[in-house]
């Protein structure tokens, strides 16, 4: 359920208050820090990605295959956390900040078949809520 004008405007105000008077504990509410520790974590996956392309390289020059199975282990492991705080780090600020504590984000497809796939379905819900099934 949104917040009403009122609701918004008093918490707006909450907002500048707080971060009048401690603007430190302001910022770490906000996520700033959280954003760009999740981001240097994605630039050392993509270090981590780098390393085990060039150990894969050197393994395939030199014909050491635990060298080569290793780089590929390193690759994968990288990439993996490369793109896991890469998503992390680019969630807009206003859904890492504003989202109360318990609420998790929905995230649906871009497709257009499917978002009409789950009105429909919606929609067939709140009509037996409403006629008492």
């Amino acid at each position: 359920m949104p917040l009403s004008d009122e609701e918004q405007r008093l918490l707006e105000q909450m907002e500048r208050a707080l971060a009048a008077d401690d603007p430190k504990f302001a910022s770490t509410l906000s996520g700033s820090r959280l954003l760009s520790r999740n981001r240097r974590r994605a630039l050392a996956g993509v270090l981590g990605f780098i390393l085990g392309l060039a150990l894969l390289m050197i393994g395939v020059i030199v014909p050491v295959t635990l060298v080569s199975v290793g780089g590929f282990v390193v690759m994968l492991a990288s990439a993996y956390v490369a793109l896991t705080y890469w998503r992390k780090g680019s969630e807009p600020e206003e859904m890492t900040s504003k989202r109360p504590a318990n609420v998790t984000p929905i995230r649906r497809s871009g497709s257009g078949s499917s978002q009409r796939f789950m009105d429909r379905m919606e929609a067939r819900w709140r009509r037996r809520r409403d006629s008492g099934f």
